[in-house]
């Protein structure tokens, strides 16, 4: 099913898979529309893959992107094929709605709430795969590898430089507003992890609430077996005995 909320790129997440390594790929959500967006990420194997950041609130017409990372496989496949998929959800709130308004009932379906998923599967492809390009032109100073190296190092370099906090009016803020900057994000930090965290473990309840069930169904249909068989064989003694 398409959103129209949010656009999910790309459509399927294309994971190297090596041996005892362990291999991320990324995911971008952009808000299509002028309304803030609460997402939710959840997967079909949530022991095997872990997504960063798992849910979030975005605003009008923003982007984010979030890394899934696969835990390190122990074994060869003989092919390719995953039946892994992950699904993104996503839902209208409130203007100005920051993480202290995510509540994992947002996505509970009620009367007017429209809540809008996006299904992503998982494929596998070469970790390294060869390379196409003849040695010797790998080796010319123009190639990707320089000047992904080059582009490193001057984000780098912009990274350790002191940041500065300006408002919209192009004034820069005093030492205390600073400080409240950057106390209100450490705060909305703490709770995006906190509200990360207590949808793991809700959709882990879900999975430990659906195993039990197939097992107590697994249970009844045992115990059924075992009464007809006992049954059929008390019968037939009945019936030796009339006859006798």
């Amino acid at each position: 099913m398409g959103s129209t909320l949010l656009r999910v790129y790309p459509s399927e997440l294309k994971i190297p898979y090596e041996v005892k390594k362990q291999r991320s790929c990324c995911m971008e959500l952009t808000n299509r529309t002028g309304q803030y967006v609460a997402f939710k990420v959840k997967t079909t194997n949530p022991r095997k893959y872990s997504v960063r950041h798992a849910c979030g609130i975005l605003l009008p017409r923003s982007s984010c992107n979030l890394t899934v990372t696969m835990q390190a496989p122990m074994e060869m496949l003989s092919d390719h094929h995953c039946k892994d998929k992950f699904l993104v959800q996503s839902v209208v709130v409130r203007d100005g709605a920051t993480m202290k308004d995510f509540l994992p009932e947002l996505f509970v379906k009620a009367p007017g709430r429209v809540i809008e998923e996006f299904k992503l599967r998982v494929v596998y492809v070469a970790a390294n795969p060869p390379s196409p390009v003849p040695e010797e032109e790998e080796e010319e100073d123009s190639s990707p590898r320089s000047e992904v190296i080059v582009c490193e190092e001057k984000r780098s370099h912009v990274f350790n430089a002191a940041p500065t906090y300006i408002r919209a009016s192009g004034e820069e803020l005093s030492c205390a507003e600073v400080t409240s900057v950057k106390s209100r994000m450490a705060e909305e930090k703490e709770c995006a992890i906190a509200v990360e965290e207590k949808l793991n473990l809700q959709y882990k309840m879900e999975l430990l609430e659906e195993t039990r069930s197939s097992q107590q169904q697994e249970g009844f249909s045992l115990m059924f077996v075992v009464f007809v068989f006992m049954s059929s064989v008390f019968i037939g003694h009945l019936m030796n005995d009339i006859k006798v």
